[in-house]
């Protein structure tokens, strides 16, 4: 490997993979700098003058990145976690306090050591551990319908990599679960099943061709794209540019997701196009989560929101309504035979 400037674990404790390519990443970060510093300035501005973080301009912002420092803080605000935190400000000290279902507290601690094991915080300090142990047992309790499923760990553990702080993680998961991404992590997981669906049609309607393919060789969309969905591309995607998706999802909902999966597919539709049978079509879609513009997370970022093209909000929730009355007939229909 050729000499870097760039040590093999990046600034949030992730140890790089050994095919990173320092050559692509340092040509990228040498301009991406260039930008972090402008943003940050901006950043600092906004959030010096106390206005209200929901606007046009900050929406612009947003898209562009959202430096370190100030994400967990615009994070709370932008998602309605602040709100929601100022309403019960004792509510998570509490539920640390409060007595646990023994069986919950069990199958989280088994998850704990599988949480980010290429992660030097987690890996070599049990502090790590127990703070992702408090979010996710706090949230279990509070949130019974819930409680803890696998996936949950990922999301909660990126969210303490970037805030450094156990309360705010609590509220960011709090809202992703509870308003951005609801039915996502029940035990029929219904929201997100419908939500693969409305992917699975978008592809009918924006790249028929790929869709048609998928059908023809018989690849089912949740076999592709649930990962993608259940951990928010974390552990998918590189951890900057997971993090620059996670800037829009806070402020734009489950739409950026849709975008982010498109982009990827439309990108590489000539290689899945190419694929015969089953086994090379589930690879090469894993293979897409690699293309080399993933990497240089500022020109990712300006692309999911122009090749897709149009992805009006009513649409999805139109095809949503559709999917989830087709898949609650479908359970009607079982329970009749």
């Amino acid at each position: 490997m050729a000499s870097s400037c760039f040590s093999d674990v990046d600034e949030y404790g992730f140890e790089r993979p050994h095919d990173f390519d320092y050559e692509t990443y340092e040509d990228f970060m040498s301009e991406y700098l260039k930008v972090l510093a402008k943003m940050a300035k901006k950043w600092a501005k906004i959030i010096g003058e106390g206005k209200s973080l929901r606007s046009i301009t900050i929406k612009k912002y947003i898209r562009k990145g959202i430096p370190g420092e100030h994400r967990g803080l615009v994070w709370l605000a932008v998602s309605g976690g602040e709100d929601m935190k100022n309403a019960s400000p004792d509510l998570y000290q509490k539920l640390l306090l409060s007595p646990h279902n023994a069986e919950t507290a069990e199958i989280i601690k088994t998850d704990l050591p599988r949480t980010f094991p290429d992660n030097i915080f987690f890996n070599n300090t049990e502090n790590q551990q127990h703070q992702l142990y408090n979010v996710l047992l706090a949230f279990a309790h509070q949130n019974k319908t819930v409680g803890y499923c696998q996936g949950l760990n990922y999301i909660a553990g990126l969210l303490l990599l970037v805030t450094k702080s156990e309360e705010t993680a609590f509220w960011l998961l709090k809202v992703l679960i509870d308003k951005i991404l609801p039915d996502y992590y029940t035990c029929t997981m219904d929201g997100l099943l419908t939500d693969i669906d409305v992917l699975a049609e978008l592809v009918r309607i924006k790249m028929p061709d790929v869709y048609q393919h998928v059908t023809n060789v018989g690849l089912p969309w949740p076999v592709i794209t649930t990962k993608w969905f259940v951990c928010l591309f974390a552990e998918v995607l590189p951890i900057e540019t997971t993090l620059r998706i996670w800037d829009c999802l806070f402020y734009e909902g489950t739409k950026i997701i849709f975008r982010v999966a498109l982009t990827l597919i439309k990108r590489n539709k000539s290689n899945l196009l190419a694929c015969q049978d089953f086994v090379t079509l589930a690879e090469c879609f894993k293979e897409i989560t690699k293309d080399s513009i993933v990497l240089r997370c500022h020109e990712f970022m300006q692309s999911i929101f122009k090749v897709p093209g149009s992805l009006p909000g009513n649409t999805i929730a139109k095809l949503r309504t559709k999917h989830m009355q087709q898949r609650i007939k479908r359970k009607q229909d079982k329970l009749e035979r």
